[in-house]
């Protein structure tokens, strides 16, 4: 109940954060996470939403998942294509480096994450440097890599 509870306040959190943020300009989108393929195949049937915030000098996103494997860390990133294309294509990159970012600091990862004992999730990051139109889906991959879940931002 304590996890529930706390997974409640950070979507109350982010939605606080959207409101000003869009009333300052910002561009929120939102997606609902669908199980691929591949996580169907490994046994997952995931739920959730992501909400991408792009204000005029960030970018945040925030991801919010269920039905993974109690204790289990996964990874979490924007991609650059739609969900059906190509199972979203490969990492959103920026092409040079920014504040916040991943890998050679220049993707959005609001992961890596670990599920709680219910098998749910929070992940979220801030990068300093707002995320182009190519930005457009949220991806959940399973420990060992496989693209288990998406979500197009829109």
């Amino acid at each position: 109940m304590r996890n529930k509870g706390l997974m409640v306040l950070v979507e109350v959190v982010m939605a606080a954060l959207a409101v000003p943020a869009f009333a300052r300009g910002a561009e929120v989108e939102r997606g609902q996470l669908r199980t691929f393929a591949d996580g169907s195949g490994l046994g997952y049937a995931i739920g959730g939403h992501v909400t991408m915030v792009r204000t005029p000098h960030s970018t945040k996103v925030s991801v919010t998942v269920s039905g993974l494997v109690p204790g289990a860390t996964y990874g979490s990133h924007v991609h650059n294509q739609a969900c059906a294309d190509g199972n979203a294509g490969g990492h959103y990159s920026f092409g040079f480096p920014v504040p916040g970012g991943a890998l050679d600091d220049s993707e959005i990862w609001p992961g890596p994450f670990t599920a709680n004992s219910a098998g749910r999730a929070n992940g979220w990051v801030m990068v300093g440097e707002v995320a182009g139109p190519d930005a457009v889906s949220v991806v959940i991959h399973a420990p060992g890599g496989a693209k288990i879940a998406c979500a197009d931002l829109g």
